[in-house]
């Protein structure tokens, strides 16, 4: 959603398309950023991007509020390149390669025994890798804007890092989820601010009265309702910034 579309739900939330706000369009998109400022401490959309390996990793330029996960890109087959540029995601299976030889004899090809016996333990420490190496151990420094990765074996080319981006336009916002939230924290923030201005003076002998009173209530409860669902479901492996 663009931030003229919040505006305009915002607007038939609170006239029904027949009343006038006294506050103009500006100052409602103010109230929608102030309302992403203030989720961007709970949400959990995340991004994918893909670097060159490096024991430090300099964050400056990247829009990057917290880093939830480290994958290694290419394995320790990643050096070569496949026919048309690639890398391959595989490594080569010595098996493969020697199935021929191995067994074209017969089975009585010398010292195959010994082989399939090391070639067992080639798998088993294939697998030992793969368990052990799914993630890659991380330290983010946010004041210094660096990111410290730990491989200690099997050094990739490339590693691609998961991260919670800092959301500076609505429009980045892509989960219908999130920008729910975002449109109803907007549209609570707003009847605050309403809510404030109708109560500013009071018409004692007037015919009529404003509903801000009315207005303030139902701010102050949907934004603690909010709030409180925020702070209840925010994800805890993701860090908050």
């Amino acid at each position: 959603m663009k931030i003229k579309d919040y505006i305009e739900n915002i607007k038939l939330e609170l006239t029904g398309g027949i009343l006038n706000l006294e506050i103009p369009d500006s100052t409602i998109e103010k109230v929608v950023y102030k309302s992403l400022k203030e989720l961007q401490r709970f949400i959990d959309e995340t991004r994918l991007i893909t670097v060159p390996f490096a024991s430090c990793i300099d964050l400056s330029g990247s829009k990057v509020s917290s880093v939830s996960r480290v994958f290694r890109t290419e394995g320790f087959n990643g050096d070569t390149t496949c026919g048309d540029g690639r890398k391959p995601s595989t490594v080569i299976d010595p098996m493969y390669a020697q199935t021929w030889m191995a067994f074209t004899n017969g089975g009585t090809m010398y010292n195959l025994q010994d082989y399939l016996l090391n070639y067992m333990s080639y798998n088993t420490l294939l697998q030992m890798r793969n368990t052990t190496s799914t993630d890659l151990a991380f330290k983010q420094d946010r004041y210094e804007q660096k990111l410290y990765v730990n491989c200690a074996t099997d050094t990739p080319q490339s590693i691609t890092i998961e991260y919670v981006p800092v959301f500076e336009n609505v429009d980045e916002v892509k989960s219908d989820y999130w920008i729910d939230i975002l449109l109803k924290l907007s549209i609570a923030q707003t009847k605050l601010i309403l809510g404030r201005i109708r109560s500013r003076y009071k018409q004692s002998s007037a015919l009529w009265e404003q509903d801000g009173d009315t207005l303030l209530s139902e701010a102050n409860e949907e934004l603690a309702s909010l709030r409180d669902m925020l702070t209840t479901n925010s994800q805890i492996i993701y860090p908050i910034d």
